[in-house]
């Protein structure tokens, strides 16, 4: 009996599995509709777009290991106080850097040293310290990208963005 039922069943199986590979339709190609070429348009001339000036606050740079101001540093920030008491709507974020020596937590440490000593000394110039917001990048944002001292002391910097 098991043989019989086997039998009927066999040619059933094999029936839906051969339909099942049979080569797949091919698709009617069709050709490609004319396309009718669009006149041309007569072009407005659109007068270029009105942008304010780029701020452009120095950034300020420090000795290796060091968060004191230099000289040259007082005197940007200066420059800088300068340009926050014409725009006194103005907020800034002062941002500290590294260069890639030391280990992560460090160099966001000295970054904000870095960037806390700057903006004390903005508010000595007058500059009121809801203006200012500070932030430490550490080494995560070196503007260059050499293994030197002079590519090293380019990142090491305070860098003022207007936030507001």
């Amino acid at each position: 009996m098991k043989k019989f039922i086997f039998l009927l069943i066999l040619p059933f199986f094999l029936g839906l599995v051969f339909s099942g590979c049979c080569c797949p339709k091919k698709k009617a190609v069709e050709p490609p509709a004319e396309t009718v070429a669009a006149p041309p348009e007569a072009k407005e001339e659109v007068p270029p777009p009105v942008t304010e000036p780029a701020v452009s606050l120095d950034p300020i740079y420090f000795d290796f290991d060091k968060s004191n101001l230099k000289p040259d540093a007082t005197a940007t920030l200066g420059k800088n106080a300068d340009w926050l008491s014409k725009n006194s709507t103005a907020k800034i974020r002062i941002e500290g850097n590294c260069d890639e020596r030391g280990t992560i937590e460090y160099n966001v440490a000295l970054g904000e040293r870095r960037a806390n000593i700057a903006k004390q000394y903005l508010i000595k110039l007058g500059v009121t310290a809801d203006r200012l917001s500070t932030i430490s990048y550490g080494k995560e944002k070196p503007l260059c990208t050499e293994h030197n001292d002079a590519c090293w002391s380019k990142n090491r910097r305070d860098d003022f963005k207007v936030v507001e």
